[in-house]
């Protein structure tokens, strides 16, 4: 199999794992990142779209069509933004991507980075979990041949891999060892990037036993 992929939040602690798997995988012929900003590296598989309106792809459906699977891995914390604000950027951004690309490509495979907690029912009082499972019931519910809710827990980053997110960086950076305690205690409630990168390509390739993926189902994919 030979599959072309879109990956975005590629410079972001997920998307970055994902697309060094990737990179790695001899099934995947063709990788496109969509950011606002370079990436550091090169790959005779990599291009770069630099994009910068994530509300609006209009103008971009010849580069967006022909492609097998896409990885939204783009997401940003809910602490300092209005509710306003991180619905926008949460739930706006994501869907207007994946409506073009459903439109350009109907027969791809669609997986989303949400996490631990998001709440399906969009009724809950936590705001982030709201805005999340609403996110993930409208991706489920575009038309997707298929599509796939990824939440994992904690994350353990691989490959040198940081967080962009200061808070998280210094707490990978200073409790690395809580989280690696709380995976050998418990080790389905942990994963780390190559895992869930990997678990991505095989459920393009394999298909999943669901649609909502939790760190235990994310395990076990990454390892067929």
């Amino acid at each position: 199999m030979s599959l072309k992929v879109i990956i975005t939040g590629a410079t972001g602690m997920v998307g970055k794992g994902v697309l060094l798997e990737c990179l790695d995988h001899p099934g995947i012929e063709k990788v496109l990142t969509i950011g606002r900003t370079e990436l550091d590296m090169s790959h005779p598989k990599l291009s770069e779209l630099i994009h910068k309106d994530f509300s609006d792809y209009s103008n971009l459906e010849a580069d967006l069509t022909g492609y097998d699977a896409c990885y939204l891995c783009m997401g940003v914390s809910a602490s300092g933004l209005s509710d306003e604000k991180y619905y926008e950027l949460t739930y706006g951004y994501t869907l207007a991507l994946a409506k073009v690309l459903y439109k350009l490509n109907p027969g791809m495979t669609c997986t989303y980075v949400s996490g631990e907690g998001t709440d399906s029912t969009e009724s809950g009082r936590s705001m982030w979990a709201r805005v999340k499972g609403k996110t993930e019931n409208d991706l489920l519910a575009v038309g997707f041949k298929k599509a796939f809710m990824f939440r994992p827990g904690a994350i353990i980053p691989l490959r040198g891999i940081k967080s962009k997110t200061k808070a998280y960086q210094f707490g990978y950076d200073y409790f690395m060892w809580l989280i690696k305690l709380i995976k050998w205690l418990a080790p389905n409630a942990v994963v780390n990037t190559t895992q869930i990168g990997l678990a991505m390509i095989h459920a393009t390739i394999e298909g999943a036993e669901k649609n909502i993926l939790r760190p235990k189902d994310i395990i076990k994919l990454s390892e067929i």
